[in-house]
């Protein structure tokens, strides 16, 4: 049988997502635990890899097994094995041909920045600070010109393993709410580090040294050494893939521990 999860985890104590032989990483805790309820080895499969320092709001992620355990045995039994960091919100039987990566239509990250002259304390691990005002409607307004399908290739990281950078940009917007500043995105795919590059060029034209106009022209070139800096991966995070609606998936708002 198939089953699908729904983890949460803060990515600071990991480096990243996938699973290595020198570093402790979100994989290899998780199956761990659920290695612990199986009493077997269980390999999961993720929608979407984070790297080192990212968090994950829902990360779906599959696994297949013959042992039968209550779906509470999969997060509750799991927890228990799991550290402060991680957390299953849920656990459904699900169509065998489902797959957490290759049968999600998309997926929805979020960029949160701290602005204000004196760095947060309370909120460090959890969102990237600029000491200096940001015009938060001029970085949503530049936005709009990566809107559709497009070559993000002066948004990928020199080490990108991808086969091509056309990828489809669905949502893309800036707000801010007080202190808070919040980047929403959602693509179809995304290249090694797309969303913290895209940041990083957003903050140099919050900070008006770039007019709106410059993120339309960095994709133009497709020259990834025009663009800014990367932004710090602690601001973000993987908040949940959706699927077709025949998989039953949830949104990570319902439904956390059924």
């Amino acid at each position: 049988m198939r089953i699908a999860l729904a983890v949460e985890y803060n990515g600071q104590p990991f480096c990243g997502w996938q699973r290595q032989p020198h570093c402790h990483s979100v994989q290899a805790e998780l199956e761990q635990a659920l290695s612990a309820i199986a009493q077997e080895p269980i390999v999961v499969q993720c929608a979407g890899r984070t790297d080192t320092g990212v968090h994950a709001l829902a990360q779906i992620v599959h696994f297949d097994t013959e042992v039968v355990r209550p779906l509470r045995a999969w997060t509750f039994g799991a927890n228990t094995h799991l550290s402060r960091a991680v957390s299953v919100h849920w656990a459904a039987q699900v169509d065998p041909e489902f797959h957490a990566r290759f049968k999600a239509l998309d997926r929805r990250y979020r960029y949160t920045i701290f602005n204000r002259a004196t760095r947060t304390g309370l909120y460090a691990d959890h969102t990237s600070w600029v000491n200096m005002p940001l015009d938060a409607d001029a970085m949503h307004a530049a936005t709009s010109a990566l809107i559709g399908e497009h070559d993000f290739s002066a948004f990928r990281s020199a080490d990108c393993q991808a086969n091509h950078a056309r990828r489809t940009i669905r949502e893309f917007s800036v707000k801010r709410d007080g202190e808070r500043l919040y980047i929403d995105i959602v693509a179809n795919g995304f290249l090694h580090n797309m969303v913290r590059i895209l940041s990083g060029c957003l903050i140099k034209i919050g900070k008006r040294e770039r007019p709106a106009e410059w993120l339309g022209e960095l994709l133009r070139q497709g020259d990834r050494r025009q663009a800014g800096m990367t932004a710090p991966a602690q601001g973000l995070c993987f908040i949940q893939p959706t699927y077709p609606a025949e998989y039953s998936i949830p949104d990570f708002q319902t439904d956390k521990a059924r």
